[in-house]
């Protein structure tokens, strides 16, 4: 298996120089031309074509699997270079819709007519879509690079149901809250209280909260110490108390943070790990935290929808990301875990010894991974809905 360096220009591109390079394309700096040029991964794709027929461009393929292919995803979540490259060897175009939350996804899914190929849902949403008949079982066989037992079951299981296969691991994180620290005057912010209380005093006009009822709500739970889960009627009030308390100082509410961080426009926001760390990668002020009482951690899937319109497209491009090479560069681009044993031996050691993306043991402990109840509580989505017009 080719070693993540000699995707780097054969040992003559440092680390470093290879992630600022791909930062400096991720943001339109440069061209695809330079990118691939500077760190010789137009070469790379040429050996890999050559080792791995499947990466190799083909014209037949544009008429096995048509001209495109329609992801529904999260911001900040992919590496583009991967999407060219499976254009390039199947002839299909990667057309991506963004989503801030999993109600919005359930919400297209569930009206119909949504023509996605693929989609990304999270674990805890797994079950609705499969008692909604709106997701369709995997064929195993027609993703060859899907290796099971190379998952950690933590991050996996969540995409079996009643013993059959709908989901296939993408990443898994956390969901904590970046902060400005050129702001915190000295005193650091460590729990969600820090995080509503301070977004009343100093950091007022400043904060960002997601559009999103599970973190949202969730988090504010977290500050009275319940579970970032609970569906019970007194506990959801206390936390629509806090949320309506801090509205009028909120910056905005929005699940695609990044830009006013920064910008400087805002200075702290609830955030995921991925972005956490590619705000701390280039912004070194920003610091990403665990509150300590508690929170979320998350896997994500793969998925098809029941009515995707490009079928075998859909299977190419999941096949095509879940092979090891192209997982490694997306884990390099945007800073969120795997649960692939066989792309984590490609993957340097500072990014699976960071502490954003693999947090200490006792912070970990006290996360909890999403119910798959709050996806449909009236309670929590009426919740949300007062809040976001409060």
């Amino acid at each position: 298996m080719t070693d993540i360096s000699d995707l780097k220009g054969s040992g003559r591109m440092s680390k470093r120089q290879f992630m600022e390079e791909l930062r400096r394309y991720q943001k339109g700096s440069v061209t695809r031309r330079h990118f691939l040029g500077v760190t010789g991964l137009g070469a790379a794709t040429v050996v890999l074509g050559n080792a791995m027929p499947g990466l190799r461009p083909q014209a037949a393929h544009a008429s096995e699997i048509g001209d495109r292919v329609i992801l529904a995803t999260w911001p900040n979540y992919h590496d583009a270079a991967n999407f060219d490259m499976f254009t390039e060897a199947k002839g299909a175009a990667v057309q991506v819709n963004v989503f801030g939350s999993n109600e919005e996804m359930l919400a297209k899914l569930q009206a119909g007519g949504s023509g996605w190929d693929v989609f990304v849902p999270t674990n805890y949403t797994i079950t609705t879509y499969v008692s909604e008949d709106l997701i369709q079982p995997l064929d195993v066989t027609r993703l060859p690079n899907y290796k099971a037992d190379a998952f950690d079951p933590r991050f996996s299981d969540a995409g079996i149901v009643d013993g059959t296969l709908y989901a296939v691991p993408k990443n898994w994180g956390t969901t904590g809250f970046a902060v400005n620290t050129k702001h915190d005057g000295g005193k650091a912010l460590t729990t969600w209280k820090d995080f509503f209380d301070r977004t009343k005093d100093d950091f007022s006009g400043r904060t960002m909260v997601h559009d999103y009822q599970l973190t949202t709500i969730g988090n504010a739970l977290k500050y009275f110490g319940y579970s970032f889960n609970s569906v019970d009627e007194a506990e959801l009030a206390e936390a629509e108390k806090l949320l309506i308390d801090v509205k009028p100082h909120l910056f905005a509410i929005s699940s695609d943070y990044q830009p006013a961080m920064r910008s400087g426009d805002a200075w702290l926001t609830m955030c995921w790990t991925g972005d956490g760390k590619q705000l701390n990668s280039d912004m070194s002020e920003i610091q990403y935290v665990l509150g300590r009482e508690g929170g979320e951690i998350w896997s994500d899937y793969y998925a098809i929808p029941k009515d995707a319109p490009h079928l075998d497209a859909a299977y190419a491009l999941i096949n095509h990301m879940l092979d090891p090479e192209v997982n490694a560069r997306e884990v390099l681009a945007h800073g969120y875990p795997v649960a692939d044993a066989n792309t984590n031996t490609l993957l340097p050691e500072e990014i699976l010894n960071d502490p954003i993306l693999y947090p200490a043991k006792e912070l970990l402990d006290a996360l909890e991974f999403g119910a798959a109840a709050t996806l449909t509580d009236p309670n929590r989505a009426e919740l949300l809905a007062r809040f976001k017009s409060a």
